[in-house]
């Protein structure tokens, strides 16, 4: 029986990209049980590829009950749905062989890993005190994309003087203010910029300079997404609600590997039980960006742990 349950998680602060803002998380909670045995997965639909609760939903309303992870890769496109089962059918196999999902893929025993926390798009003294609030952290991820984020950069790293730095446009830049900003990210220590054109207007970035690392999110969900990204992009972001679930996230891992891109794991913001897949992929990336637990003013129970050592793999009560 595969049920569809809607969860709503309250966020501690307000988060605003450049598409907008919210103040809660809306996920689907997708649980497959099978005699007796029940697994779970989490995720969050999004808009920006045309997602809602509701056609999530339906899409996994049209699965048959009986089916496996291979069945699922052609009955589901790439996306939030095909995740959600995806993950679920990985946790219930866990459970009846006794064994966690790691030793089902034969990999090493996952380790902490350090990850991004994000500050969202605000006023620049606003971002200026959250940098500052959150200095203690070894890597922060600046929420931009306006035509006016010098100030935010300044204010940041002012506050934030030595925490290494990553930025997110969200597809929010032209090239021409990409270019223009280039040299101060530089200047201010940013070692990597996510996703600064849109998907699909992205051709100049094959033609002016890249001088730091470019990560392709938008741009970037399965392997049939690494051709178009070819000579535009450095590094690519693994986010398993693009990719459709962990089978096709560790494909995706080592299809750019394979063709020399480096390695950025992020995630919606979502629960710890949609994290939780998530931390096997993350194993060895170069960046992490697994934050949604820390932005939630609530949380699963039995939630991941995060200390100074970065985020846990989950325990077998949460996932896996």
């Amino acid at each position: 029986m595969i049920t569809v349950t809607p969860e709503s998680f309250r966020l501690a602060e307000v988060f605003t990209i450049s598409r907008g803002s919210r103040t809660e998380s809306r996920v689907l909670t997708v649980t497959v049980t099978r005699e007796g045995l029940s697994g779970r997965g989490e995720c969050v639909p999004y808009a920006r590829y045309g997602e809602t609760l509701e056609s999530v939903a339906d899409q996994i309303a049209t699965l048959p009950e009986n089916l496996t992870r291979a069945d699922l890769q052609t009955l589901l496109p790439a996306g939030a749905a095909r995740n959600a089962v995806d993950c679920a059918l990985w946790d219930l196999e866990a459970k009846d062989s006794g064994k966690r999902v790691w030793q089902l893929l034969g990999l090493p025993a996952p380790q902490p890993q350090v990850t991004a926390f994000t500050l969202s798009l605000d006023a620049p003294e606003k971002m200026r005190a959250a940098a500052a609030r959150n200095a203690h952290r070894p890597l922060l991820k600046i929420k931009l994309g306006t035509p006016d984020d010098m100030a935010r950069l300044e204010a940041v790293r002012a506050g934030a003087p030595d925490t290494r730095i990553i930025v997110d446009a969200n597809e929010g830049w032209t090239a021409d203010i990409y270019t223009e900003l280039a040299p101060h990210l530089l200047r201010l220590g940013v070692a990597l910029v996510e996703q600064p054109l849109p998907a699909g207007q992205d051709e100049l970035l094959a033609e002016i300079a890249r001088p730091l690392p470019v990560c392709a999110d938008e741009a970037c969900h399965d392997r049939h997404s690494l051709p178009a990204l070819k000579g535009k992009y450095d590094v690519v972001n693994i986010k398993l609600d693009k990719t459709g679930g962990l089978t096709e996230a560790l494909a995706l891992r080592e299809a750019a590997l394979a063709e020399g891109y480096g390695l950025m794991v992020g995630c919606m913001v979502g629960s710890s039980l949609a994290m939780a897949p998530a931390t096997l992929v993350a194993q060895g990336a170069a960046y992490v960006d697994l934050d949604g637990p820390l932005l939630l003013a609530e949380d699963r129970e039995q939630p991941l742990v995060f200390d100074e050592a970065g985020i846990h793999p989950p325990s077998a009560e949460l996932w896996g």
